[in-house]
């Protein structure tokens, strides 16, 4: 049985490494309790000459914190972790807006960790 706290280490460590941008965009994901889903807002940016993602219409940084007034190009919900991902990678194939795989690896795994606090009804905090 593996050791939680070697577990948790290594996947802290990890969380501190450096990740390019996606250029399709990206994801705020939350939970609807009262509707029982997942849900992801996917918002579009472009990847400055400093590799941080500035909104596309103004050119100016987007903060990783704080709160930025900016328009969804799509809500995705599911009521499973593998239902969003089959909406997001299989059935939007064509306009899917992840262009990365280590972003759809991502988003795989805060849909799952996602899943799990609407099942136990914890919190969740997107990483």
């Amino acid at each position: 049985m593996a050791n939680l706290e070697t577990m948790t280490a290594v996947d802290e460590e990890l969380s501190k490494r450096h990740i390019d941008l996606d250029p399709g965009g990206y994801f705020l994901i939350y939970l609807d309790r009262e509707a029982d889903l997942i849900c992801a807002k996917h918002f579009t940016n472009v990847i400055d000459e400093r590799g941080l993602a500035a909104d596309p219409e103004t050119g100016k940084p987007i903060p990783a914190k704080g709160k930025v007034e900016r328009t969804e190009t799509k809500i995705y919900t599911g009521r499973t972790a593998k239902e969003l991902c089959v909406k997001l990678f299989e059935e939007d194939k064509e306009s899917c807006p992840v262009t990365m795989f280590d972003h759809a690896a991502y988003l795989g795994r805060e849909f799952m960790r996602a899943e799990q606090a609407l099942k136990t009804g914890t919190e969740y905090v997107q990483d």
